[in-house]
């Protein structure tokens, strides 16, 4: 019997079901942030399985294998960068409910919009949400060449072919459902994940790592966290933890909560929650360092893995479930990167419904573009941390603006921040993958969150001087 060919079309009907209850629908308070009225349990269900998805997932198992316990301090640092986002959670819903802002982009927008120049606006604007597009251009990607990978094993396809099929599956499903229906979605991927955790990743990892005593075969930096540099590390916990309170998917969700208390409680327990999920990937990296001297690339760990611990019906569950948790990761990037682009640059005037159509318009062009970088630049680790790090330049605007009720008279400021971060991290990053001996590409957020913060307040105190003199 081909459990694999049952659990897939199982998996798709599910899919499409979920899909034609949202297809009629044009309300973009359900579309965006699921009418502002989650749950708790539903809510800490799709920020889990968004932070520990298929492709956060691979991503980890692939770091796992190439640089040991590094990986853990990525985990380590969300932990804290949660803690950090419950301080201002219960503000950010709120603000958000009583100004209809729907996307982190759409509230940086709102609070450094002088009001006095159009075409400053409009340059801000486009700065905002082109950089958090690029950031998440490279996330969306990296899901689709975790997808890809596993699709390539489970059918025999070449690379590209899978890409394809993965990249396509993930537009059609999102640009119908929203994030209402990406929600549901998560739910049900969240549990899959929990059960391939129990049945094959933690048994798995304990007979391969002979209750973890193998883990001393590794070089010393595995164990350490080490392999990138102290920079890497030690910037992950003091800059990257920050980034929790800028990361698009995460105002998303915290915009979509039924009021303050959910929203700051939700942030509590996602911390918490995440942290095993960022031990167990690493190790099942570490455990194929152990036991597979073959392996053409790191992308390819996961299916390895499974493939080695289970067979049959397990097998194919746990093939289905990677997919299922690939899209969770998949659909919420792409939900969130079509929405800001349509909703910053959009003329209010305009209709909602064509809003709604625009946005669907988005979600087909931006996943097809992802879809290329996918294809062209298929290394996971890389396209996961290019994606992860360049978020942090926006920590100090944001922050600013949630402190600072005068925030908005900074907005030129502010521009020059995000400016400057970026160009610094993208220069380093590059810098770093031409001269590996020289500078670690995977460092390059320290310098480009440190730049935009110097940037910031030497422009505060400044315009402070300005206008006392």
């Amino acid at each position: 019997m081909n459990w694999l060919l049952i659990w897939i079309i199982a998996y798709l009907l599910l899919i499409v079901l979920i899909s034609l209850r949202h297809v009629r629908s044009m309300d973009m308070e359900q579309y965006m942030v699921n009418n502002r009225n989650t749950s708790t349990i539903p809510l800490i269900a799709t920020t889990l399985a968004t932070f520990v998805g298929g492709g956060t997932s691979i991503g980890l198992m692939a770091l796992g294998y190439e640089s040991g316990f590094a990986a853990v301090g990525i985990g380590l640092a969300y932990v804290i960068g949660f803690f950090i986002m419950s301080k201002y959670a219960g503000k950010i819903r709120d603000f958000g409910a009583k100004n209809k802002i729907y996307s982190f982009p759409h509230y940086l927008n709102f609070i450094y919009n002088p009001g006095n120049s159009k075409n400053y606006s409009r340059t801000f604007s486009m700065t905002v949400s082109g950089v958090n597009i690029f950031i998440f251009f490279f996330m969306l990607a990296a899901q689709f060449v975790a997808m890809a990978s596993i699709l390539k094993f489970s059918f025999e396809l070449e690379h590209n072919t899978a890409t394809v099929i993965s990249a396509l599956i993930v537009i059609v499903y999102t640009a119908i459902a929203g994030l209402s229906g990406v929600i549901i979605t998560d739910l049900i991927q969240f549990i899959a994940i929990i059960i391939m955790i129990v049945l094959i990743f933690i048994p798995g990892v304990w007979i391969d790592t002979n209750h973890l005593q193998r883990l001393g075969e590794l070089p010393i930096e595995f164990l350490t966290g080490t392999h990138y540099g102290y920079t890497f590390l030690i910037g992950l916990l003091v800059f990257l933890s920050w980034s929790v309170l800028v990361r698009m998917d995460i105002w998303q969700r915290i915009l979509a909560a039924k009021d303050a208390k959910t929203a700051r409680k939700v942030s509590i327990i996602s911390g918490l929650g995440m942290l095993p999920f960022y031990i167990i990937f690493p190790l099942v990296g570490m455990a194929i360092k152990l036991t597979v001297s073959d392996i053409n690339s790191p992308k390819d760990v996961a299916y390895i893995f499974i493939s080695r611990h289970s067979q049959g019906f397990l097998l194919a569950f746990a093939v289905v479930g990677m997919l299922s948790a690939l899209m969770s990761s998949s659909d919420s990037f792409l939900n969130i990167i079509s929405i800001s682009a349509v909703k910053d640059f959009w003329n209010n005037k305009q209709k909602i419904t064509k809003q709604g159509f625009w946005i669907r318009i988005a979600t087909l062009l931006f996943g097809i573009i992802a879809m290329l970088i996918a294809l062209s630049f298929p290394h996971i680790v890389d396209l996961m941390v290019l994606g992860l790090s360049t978020i942090s330049i926006f920590v100090p605007i944001t922050l600013f603006a949630l402190i600072d009720k005068n925030a908005k008279y900074y907005s030129k400021i502010a521009l020059y921040s995000i400016i400057a971060g970026f160009v610094v991290n993208v220069a380093f990053f590059i810098f770093g993958l031409l001269n590996p001996e020289k500078f670690q590409a995977k460092s390059s957020f320290v310098p480009g969150f440190i730049v935009a913060t110097i940037v910031l307040l030497i422009g505060i105190v400044f315009s402070k001087k300005h206008d006392l003199n």
